[in-house]
């Protein structure tokens, strides 16, 4: 059984490890994380994933030395269920621990509901409104639809407060796909959002990114969202996110975040935040590509899962770290090997192409 265990030094990518262990039945040995850094060990969301981790499955062995520096992982059956909650430490957006779930929940036994309190609007991860907006339309290629996303309060560094809800359906299997044709760009949409600050920080934010999207297209509407009393969150802020939609239905996002107090740039303006987020939005559309950066490495996962009836293909710009990361475990855990294509007809993108390993949700009865 030994030589089934797979192991990895340093902290790098951690969630994937984990996640991918956990899918493919695999168990992993992580050593020397942070092992040379003042503070040793697992950082206090990392350790907090791990828990969640622990919640959502059933039969998990977990071994965390003294120091954090080793973590032995053997993984369980993923469950699931209902009535989940999980407090989210405010040193990461809770989007971190939702994609990790997003990965593991239509496998599980039973649906997933699960309850998250802690930031809502990180600037290390996309804001829970990209979530929403672009990250869950996304499954829906890949057959996994009726997801349920809700943010009840709103919750800015450093100390958060915020609140969200998520569901997830369970899948028989994954649905091998072609996403091919990235498409015009037609729309933006967005949400600004404020929390203990003036609600005409809002109108400043959108006033200053439709300033910059409105040279390349008319159709920008970006909704503002100020909250008040309970659903504020226990720190001031304010941000946005904008999501592009071309006519094949591709989407492309972008974030820009304040939180006043916390680490943030020397120009926090809110018309900093929106030019910040159109200008990288704009930068999204012109990488090309079916789907962003920030979504790349959840793309390739899921086709790797795919049935192994036909084979999946997907056209990608240049690779973020996390992708090409991502390719590395894939082959590491899965045995599925992408072959790479540049593709001809538009410069700079490239096609990614795989038989997936199969991998089917075992509670669910196939007769």
């Amino acid at each position: 059984m030994k030589s089934n265990v797979l192991r990895y030094r340093g902290s790098n990518f951690l969630r994937q490890r984990l996640v991918l262990s956990t899918v493919s039945g695999r168990p992993i040995v992580i050593t020397d994380i942070r092992s040379q850094d003042e503070e040793p060990g697992l950082k206090d969301y990392e350790a907090s994933f791990v828990r969640l981790l622990d919640k959502l499955c059933d039969g998990s062995e977990i071994n965390i030395d003294e120091t954090g520096t080793t973590l032995k992982y053997r993984p369980g059956q993923i469950i699931g269920g209902s009535g989940l909650v999980h407090t989210c430490p405010p040193s990461r957006c809770v989007t971190y621990f939702l994609e990790g779930l997003l990965l593991l929940a239509p496998l599980a036994k039973l649906p997933l509901t699960v309850r998250l309190k802690g930031v809502t609007n990180g600037m290390q991860d996309v804001s829970c409104d990209t979530f929403r907006t672009a990250t869950l339309p996304l499954m829906a290629k890949f057959g996994i639809q009726e997801l349920s996303f809700k943010i009840l309060k709103r919750g800015a560094p450093p100390e958060g407060g915020g609140e969200v809800t998520f569901s997830c359906p369970i899948a028989k299997a994954i649905q091998p796909v072609e996403l091919l044709n990235e498409g015009k760009v037609k729309r933006v949409r967005g949400v600004a959002y404020t929390t203990k600050v003036s609600p005409q920080f809002s109108a400043r934010m959108v006033d200053a990114a439709r300033g910059i999207l409105n040279d390349f297209l008319p159709d920008v509407w970006v909704y503002t969202d100020h909250c008040k009393g309970e659903a504020c969150g226990l720190s001031p802020g304010y941000g946005i996110s904008l999501v592009a939609e071309t006519i094949a239905q591709s989407l492309k996002s972008s974030d820009a975040c304040a939180g006043i107090g916390a680490e943030a740039d020397e120009d926090i303006t809110p018309e900093s935040v929106g030019c910040k987020a159109a200008w990288r939005l704009l930068a999204e559309i012109d990488l090309d590509g079916v789907v962003d950066t920030t979504h790349q490495a959840m793309v390739l996962y899921f086709l790797s899962l795919g049935e192994e009836t036909k084979p999946s293909r997907v056209r990608l710009s240049r690779l973020s770290p996390a992708a090409a990361q991502m390719l590395r475990h894939i082959r590491d855990f899965l045995g599925v090997v992408f072959q790479i294509r540049e593709d001809q007809g538009d410069g700079g993108t490239v096609v990614f192409s795989c038989v997936g390993a199969g991998i089917t949700n075992t509670a669910r009865r196939t007769f």
